[in-house]
């Protein structure tokens, strides 16, 4: 668990005596989940996408991934109510346990109560959240455990997708990007160029090439450090795929020029073309399948909850 997003988290537990919730956007079962605990779950649920409230404007957006935040909160409380109809309980050896480790993450017992007063709470409140949070994934789990997948099943899927399974020959690379537009002047092609050169002056001279990535980069990428991963041919543009698999690992390129503009292509690493044994097809056919059965579990039990339990909607903007 992120640590900013503790004390986020620690609101959508934390009992009514607490604090002032407002009004109620929802109540399931009659339990209120208030406006306040649902823009500050937003915050998280937003974070955990990538993404902060105040980038999101387009208002149709904006109203489709608050309204599955509620659907995420809703799906909360119905899990805590279910594991104390079932009689979960989490021992307090357990809480403690789980206290403990997220105050060390803070850095100790006093930086993590300042924390806990500067949002108005205390431990306390937090223990009684930790409790709630756990009763609730212990249920989720109970809820959704599923069996082996079936050896036949298994082996039908491996026969017919076993091609797909090989792999093929993949680069791992970084780059930077300086972005030249559509139909451009020589003079603004040859300005994208030179700056993209001293970048790379600088990479020869020593830096990083992740730190100059984040500074001088164009690309989305450049807050990962230009960071794309490993690729296999035929996803990159064609004069970027060719320059980077021409690289030997650990090789900065020249620059290549593309249709989006100036690139500088750093080559991390090499995955040669492998076909899978038999063995770890079917090894990677039972994790798949294994994943897909928990899926269909997990949508299965929220929407059996749902069905079975009296939710009202009062947050319709």
């Amino acid at each position: 668990m992120r640590l900013k997003t503790v004390l986020v988290l620690l609101m959508l537990w934390v009992p009514a005596a607490f604090c002032s919730n407002g009004p109620a956007v929802a109540r399931v079962n009659g339990e209120e989940i208030s406006q306040l605990r649902l823009e500050r779950y937003f915050v998280e649920y937003l974070e955990d996408q990538g993404r902060a409230v105040g980038s999101i404007r387009n208002p149709k957006a904006y109203k489709q991934l608050r309204k599955a935040a509620l659907d995420a909160l809703i799906d909360k409380e119905l899990l805590w109510q279910e594991a104390v109809k079932r009689g979960v309980v989490i021992s307090d050896a357990t809480v403690q346990s789980q206290v403990d480790q997220t105050r060390q993450a803070f850095g100790g017992a006093d930086v993590f109560a300042r924390r806990l007063e500067d949002a108005g709470f205390d431990e306390a409140a937090y223990i009684e959240y930790t409790r709630r949070d756990l009763a609730a994934q212990q249920m989720f789990a109970e809820l959704t455990r599923i069996s082996e997948p079936d050896e036949k099943e298994v082996q039908a899927f491996f026969q017919a997708h076993r091609a797909e399974m090989n792999r093929p020959e993949q680069v791992q690379a970084r780059h930077i990007l300086i972005k030249v537009p559509q139909g451009a002047d020589a003079s603004t092609v040859s300005s994208a160029r030179l700056r993209l050169e001293a970048m790379g002056k600088r990479i020869a001279a020593g830096e990083d090439f992740a730190s100059v990535a984040r500074t001088g980069s164009e690309d989305a990428s450049a807050s990962d450090g230009g960071d794309l991963g490993y690729f296999p041919r035929g996803r990159m543009l064609p004069e970027f795929e060719a320059a980077a698999f021409a690289l030997a690992p650990g090789s900065v390129s020249e620059p290549v020029r593309t249709a989006v503009g100036w690139h500088l292509i750093y080559v991390q690493n090499r995955m040669e073309a492998a076909d899978v044994t038999q063995e770890q097809g079917l090894d990677m056919v039972r994790a798949y399948l294994a994943r897909q059965k928990q899926v269909q579990a997990r949508l299965q039990a929220l929407a059996q909850l749902r069905s079975s339990n009296r939710i009202e909607r009062v947050d319709d903007d």
